[in-house]
């Protein structure tokens, strides 16, 4: 919030941040950063996590305008020295909760914290995904950023177009998300982990969850047992950390995925409501195809 020309912000570590005036140079975790684009906010620069590499990770950038918006990097790439290069009077990171900032070294978020007010807002899983995109929108209206009505009405219907095609008839296909590590090796996650799969199963989407065991985001094991789980449609983690599903031949796996419908999935999505409308249409288009298949 802004009073007087003070801008304010209390992020979700409890921190509240005030400056002299608002902030108009935002570096931001590429996450942070493609969600305030859409709301008009855009970031001076943005930086990756340590899944990243020397170029920004398209699936995580959204429409942001990749030629005006400078990459820093990601991972043991990172200082203080490189973060700061273009100035930033703000800095805007993520974390998947105790408040720590993810995607940066422990030291260099400390000393980052010295020389340039950070705020943080909590993307993890004790988070409703509605709760998530509240906070982005707030602290970008606060940055100067406007709401879009139409984008609003666009996440409304398309939210209410997958609930009636989740609801709609006998029998729901099976929905599988996973993310492919290799020939022999996938990541399957565990839906009522994952904030943006939560607000699938509760439009009426059939997530299937993986058995339990190991792991508390992902049961990780072979190709059969992802076949096992007879999925009618794969949303497959498009990150760059991940390896292609068209890259998996496996052959038990081949022969259940055959016919499946498959979906882009990004885990570290995008919050803005143009982005959760653009995965919900995907995901409410796979649906109704498997449904009248």
């Amino acid at each position: 919030m802004t009073e007087q020309g003070v801008w304010r912000f209390t992020d979700d570590r409890g921190r509240l941040t005030t400056v002299e005036r608002r902030p108009a140079r935002v570096l931001a975790y590429i996450q942070a950063g493609a969600t305030l684009w859409d709301y008009g906010i855009r970031p001076e620069g943005i930086f990756g996590s340590g899944h990243d590499g020397a170029t920004p990770d398209l699936a995580k950038t959204g429409t942001l305008p990749l030629d005006t918006v400078d990459y820093r990097g990601a991972g043991g790439a990172l200082d203080v020295d490189t973060l700061l290069r273009g100035d930033p009077d703000l800095v805007v990171a993520v974390s998947y909760g105790h408040g720590q900032v993810y995607g940066l070294d422990p030291d260099t978020a400390k000393h980052l914290e010295e020389q340039v007010p950070v705020v943080v807002i909590d993307v993890g899983q004790a988070r409703t995904l509605d709760r998530v995109a509240a906070r982005f929108e707030e602290l970008a209206l606060s940055l100067g950023g406007a709401l879009d009505p139409g984008a609003e009405e666009g996440l409304a219907a398309a939210t209410a177009r997958l609930r009636e095609v989740a609801g709609a008839g006998a029998g729901k296909p099976r929905v599988v998300a996973l993310s492919p590590a290799g020939p022999d090796q996938v990541h399957i996650a565990r839906p009522q982990m994952w904030p943006e799969l939560r607000v699938l199963a509760e439009l009426g989407v059939g997530l299937v969850a993986p058995e339990e065991g190991p792991g508390v985001n992902w049961s990780t094991g072979g190709w059969d047992g992802a076949a096992a789980l007879r999925p009618g449609i794969v949303l497959t983690d498009i990150r760059a950390n991940a390896v292609p599903l068209d890259g998996i031949a496996h052959p038990e796996w081949s022969a259940a995925r055959a016919g499946a419908r498959v979906v882009p999935w990004n885990p570290e999505p995008l919050c803005g409501p143009q982005a959760r409308e653009r995965f919900l249409l995907m995901v409410a288009d796979a649906v109704e195809a498997a449904r009248e298949a």
